[in-house]
């Protein structure tokens, strides 16, 4: 843990401390995920920490984002969902963003809080190496499927669930395999 950490209001304490304890020692902004359609803090999250990427899905509306800039990788990855060792596949879900001296995102990494259970974890991590990076940080709460769109964003293909899906959780994903990295 650093001085310097900040912790945005919304991330439990649980979430909040231990992704500043699993940072690399800079200090860290910790963002929670929250809709921006229905204001919904619970997620299922399709991972892949190969390629570093993340997409949560709204457990209340369905509506789905990319974490951070993982949309730039999307197309390369190879997305899994993430879930918890007691079964449960909807978490809080918030974002570590580990900070150079100079103020700007060098890490990136996901951790989510299973709503079943407790339990935490970084499910993916990704370095960041350009920049600036400032846009990054309101990139945690941006829609692709509806909502306010940050101007650093486009929007990719419709990603609204599909009629009749009971929960906006079952979501589809690619089959298991390898990505290649950044």
């Amino acid at each position: 843990m650093h001085a310097d950490d900040q912790v945005d209001e919304g991330v439990s304490p649980e979430l909040a401390w231990f992704l500043r304890s699993a940072g690399d020692h800079r200090p860290v902004r910790i963002v929670p995920a929250v809709c921006d359609r229905c204001g919904g803090r619970v997620f299922c999250v399709l991972v892949d920490d190969v390629e570093g990427a993340a997409e949560r899905v709204c457990a209340g509306c369905g509506d789905r984002a990319f974490v951070a800039d993982s949309e730039e990788f999307w197309e390369d990855a190879d997305p899994g969902e993430a879930g918890c060792p007691c079964g449960s596949e909807e978490f809080e879900t918030a974002v570590a963003f580990s900070l150079a001296d100079d103020g700007s995102v060098r890490w990136v990494t996901v951790g989510l809080r299973c709503r079943q259970d407790g339990a935490v974890g970084v499910y993916a991590d990704w370095k960041i190496d350009y920049g600036p990076t400032d846009h990054l940080f309101g990139m945690v709460q941006v829609s692709t499927s509806g909502g306010q769109r940050s101007p650093e964003r486009t929007a990719g293909p419709d990603r609204s669930p599909q009629a009749g899906t009971e929960r906006p959780c079952v979501i589809p994903v690619k089959a298991p395999g390898q990505g290649e990295g950044r």
